[in-house]
């Protein structure tokens, strides 16, 4: 739903692009990768079709209202705290479908990333850095892609799937100096990026002579001026056309009318549909934004229809996951840029804040029913085992076989894949 007890901090927000013509806006640094791969089992990690999807619950979730609640506490609101299926472990009550799949999960409740901003925490989150004025950092979604993608694929390696009027195309930004091949698609509302189909006007013949003649000047360009950007539109045109190919990944009509009742009729069970039809075709990093949990005003109305939404479709996609045998082979992980603060405002509503939230992730080499971290009593500061985003890109990284200590180089500089100062949360892992 959209949300106007929000702070409409603009830090946050996906820029319009159009998916072909902002391929050519970016620098693309050649970097060797294959440091993160040992040589003997590179082929063999690609091979095994790991894929990787993010739910991030734009605006900070309340933790309190999901993986850590307080109830009876002077911060911890009206809700009270329910059991799952793992013996001891307790969430809200909002989430009582999640619960039941809490088997397959792990919970880190111990994050402090100390910052309370938007897009501070939101590139912390997704990249496992500081910001800093002398580098930009690729997200998680990107380096997956470059790491774990198949270079054949039809279909882009990072596809994010945003709430409508975020606007589709190519956000090149979050790949940094990997280039924008490894960017996101950005698809607005689930719908195909804009002007990728053929127009009515224009004949398939006439379509693939067009293309053609394009394919030979690109090359008698490409002879004598070469460079990382025309790399980049030129593949950036081959990949529109191999998504044209695919479009019947977009029609939700083909899932049995059961399946989609289960996911729920509504924008974000629409969207994470759509996710496990891309993960299926063989994507390889999906990202679902779910917004907008900035709840400065009447948090717990609002954490009622957000979270409301949100737990039956997440509990359903981890169900056909697990059936359909992808669970053990897609990371999943639910995020936000921070969480609430524990204080409760005069509007009865919760501000930002980065020093004691949660998350929770699972499936591929992840330990189902782990608990990792613990708040004090009412919220306002970590207890135990403080981590932050570092420690979760790590992790995130040994889950997938990945190996986040070794160099890729960008310009010939040897740059550490993960923050060198962390390591991954070994006791979520399998």
């Amino acid at each position: 739903m959209n949300a106007h007890y929000a702070c409409n901090s603009p830090a946050h927000a996906i820029s319009r692009r159009q998916f072909l013509a902002g391929t050519t806006a970016a620098g693309v640094g050649m970097l060797g990768f294959k440091d993160m791969l040992a040589p003997a089992n590179a082929a063999e990690i690609r091979r095994q079709d790991k894929r990787v999807l993010v739910i991030f619950l734009a605006g900070g979730v309340s933790q309190l209202e999901s993986w850590d609640p307080k109830p009876g506490t002077n911060t911890g609101g009206p809700f009270q705290a329910i059991p799952t299926s793992v013996p001891g472990v307790h969430i809200s009550e909002l989430l009582p479908h999640t619960a039941r799949q809490a088997h397959n999960l792990a919970i880190v409740r111990s994050i402090n990333i100390a910052t309370d901003d938007h897009g501070v925490g939101a590139y912390i989150m997704q990249t496992g850095r500081r910001q800093t004025p002398a580098e930009r950092f690729p997200h998680l979604g990107s380096a997956v892609a470059k790491l774990l993608g198949n270079e054949e694929s039809p279909l882009p390696g990072y596809i994010h799937v945003s709430p409508r009027g975020d606007g589709s195309g190519f956000n090149r930004n979050d790949a940094a100096f990997l280039g924008p091949r490894y960017a996101s698609v950005t698809l607005a509302d689930g719908a195909p990026p804009a002007n990728l189909l053929r127009p009515a006007t224009l004949t398939e013949l006439a379509d693939q002579e067009r293309n053609e003649l394009r394919d030979r000047l690109n090359t008698r360009f490409a002879q004598t001026r070469r460079s990382a950007d025309t790399e980049a539109y030129t593949n950036s045109y081959g990949q529109a056309m191999q998504v044209m190919q695919r479009r019947n990944l977009f029609d939700l009509s083909q899932e049995p009318m059961a399946l989609r009742d289960r996911y729920g009729h509504h924008e974000f069970g629409r969207h994470m549909l759509l996710a496990r039809r891309m993960l299926e075709a063989g994507v390889t990093f999906t990202k679902v934004t779910h917004s907008n949990y900035d709840t400065h005003h009447e948090n717990f109305d609002f954490h009622i229809e957000q979270l409301g939404e949100f737990d039956k479709t997440f509990a359903t996609l981890l169900d056909d996951l697990e059936q359909r045998g992808m669970l053990e082979k897609t990371l999943v992980v639910v995020m936000s840029e921070f969480g609430r603060t524990p204080n409760i405002n005069r509007n009865y509503g919760r501000d930002h804040w980065g020093r004691s939230f949660s998350i929770a992730m699972g499936g591929c080499g992840i330990r189902g029913g782990a608990v990792i971290g613990s708040t004090n009593a009412n919220g306002t500061a970590v207890a135990d085992r403080q981590v932050n985003g570092g420690h979760l890109f790590h992790t995130y990284f040994r889950a997938l076989g990945l190996n986040p200590t070794r160099n890729h180089h960008h310009d010939g500089r040897p740059i550490p894949m993960a923050d060198p100062a962390a390591a991954a949360i070994t006791e979520v892992l399998a």
